[in-house]
């Protein structure tokens, strides 16, 4: 019997909070993910950016650009960006590993989960985070 099925995957996310927490800023790290267009439209307008419009942003125009995830790209900032792109939709190792070597095909980029759960274990940089369930 596989007891492997029964178990719930841990899955990973953009934490907000952590941004805070360690005196950093999320809006000025996304910001610089801006497509052209984006950058300015929000600048603007007469506020600062929340969180919710950049995920918007980012999700609906700015990662549809050609160029947004490549291979040349290191796979954090990678990842960071597919979370961007998908509206910070927590994933699993595997969906990460499977959306990554999607973008990166013929790329040098083909990252095994250990892999991947190490690099999101020590980040220290984007706030990639795992989801309580």
């Amino acid at each position: 019997m596989d007891t492997n099925t029964n178990q719930v995957k841990p899955r990973w996310f953009v934490d907000l909070d952590w941004y805070q927490q360690n005196n950093r800023s999320f809006l000025a790290l996304a910001q610089e993910r801006l497509c052209s267009k984006c950058r300015e439209r929000l600048k603007t307008q007469k506020k600062e950016a929340s969180a919710a419009e950049l995920f918007s942003s980012l999700r609906d125009c700015c990662s549809k650009t050609q160029g947004f995830i490549t291979h040349k790209l290191p796979i954090l900032e990678s990842i960071f960006r597919l979370f961007l792109a998908n509206g910070n939709q927590p994933l699993d190792l595997e969906e990460l590993q499977k959306q990554l070597n999607e973008l990166h095909s013929g790329g040098v980029h083909h990252a095994s989960i250990e892999i991947l759960s190490r690099l999101l274990s020590s980040d220290q940089y984007y706030g990639l985070r795992r989801a309580s369930d």
